[in-house]
């Protein structure tokens, strides 16, 4: 049999996405590259267990579920996390940001300053700006500043920045628009803690690091892998990546993998198999033109 590998997600590094495999091994993804595995026939999904330590019941985690752990397991990973405002005497500096991913979908978030744009990466900011920087309470205040003002949401759903990355702007100004309008707005706001430092628009754009714009861009997508299951394969080409996705070329036609659904399953190599999972069709904004890129 061949050897089982368990994914522990994908990174975004400095040259691009990585998935990171259980016990520290690691897959550069660059585009061009066939990415291939299928599930242990007779697999189940697992926990992953919870900061460092595994699920002490091997919890069973639903296929379609883009978390993977399990109840208690998820508390205990939240217990001392920046997003649920557990560690308010956090000493590290963080910055506050304003991240693009479509007509319409813009967030305001913060991330540690030693982090830099790597959480924009994460999620698939098209385009972002830093908004400021300071302690991390002064952060959270100035995020929830601009929910209550400016009505800017903390989270958007991946299946929403799916459904519009066809209707990007062509130009790197189009596509920087909204946040560059977002941006003076909110340092026009009153209320701002003193202790945060305000930082000029300076937009950044990754469009052309995920593979979504230009003469590189690859074919449209026609579906989005719904789960995967015992014994399924999938497999095709790299075309491009944005956040945790990655757009495959299969047999099928380009079909959108979220890797987050991977985690707590064992893999093995499956070159050649057929696309042998779940897949529905991938969800379009409406009044976007037809296709992906």
């Amino acid at each position: 049999m061949a050897q089982a590998w368990k994914c522990a997600g994908l990174r975004w590094a400095a040259d691009g996405p990585v998935l990171t495999w259980t016990g520290g091994r690691r897959s550069a993804l660059t585009r061009g590259k066939r990415v291939a595995f299928a599930v242990v026939e007779g697999g189940v999904r697992t926990c992953v267990g919870a900061r460092g330590h595994a699920c002490p019941v091997r919890a069973g985690v639903p296929g379609r579920s883009t978390g993977v752990r399990c109840e208690e397991c998820a508390r205990l990973d939240r217990a001392h996390s920046v997003a649920a405002d557990t560690i308010a005497d956090d000493p590290r500096p963080y910055r506050v940001y304003l991240a693009w991913f479509g007509p319409g979908l813009v967030k305001v978030g913060i991330t540690a300053y030693e982090r830099g744009a790597a959480r924009l990466l994460e999620q698939g900011a098209v385009c972002f700006s830093w908004l400021g920087r300071g302690p991390l309470m002064a952060a959270r205040r100035t995020e929830e500043l601009l929910r209550a003002a400016l009505g800017v949401p903390d989270r958007i759903p991946y299946a929403h920045k799916r459904a519009v990355r066809a209707g990007l702007p062509e130009s790197e100004a189009g596509r920087a628009a909204e946040i560059a309008e977002l941006h003076a707005r909110a340092v026009a706001l009153g209320g701002w803690p003193e202790s945060l430092t305000p930082e000029p628009f300076r937009g950044v754009d990754h469009a052309g690091v995920f593979g979504i714009e230009g003469a590189g861009r690859g074919p449209a997508a026609v579906g989005e892998v719904a789960e995967l299951v015992a014994g399924g394969a999938i497999g095709g080409e790299l075309v491009a990546a944005a956040g945790p996705d990655l757009h495959l070329a299969t047999e099928r036609g380009v079909v959108v993998l979220d890797t987050r659904l991977m985690t707590g399953w064992e893999l093995v190599s499956a070159e050649g198999q057929p696309c042998a999972v779940p897949v529905r069709e991938l969800r379009r904004a409406a009044g976007v033109q037809e296709g992906l890129f």
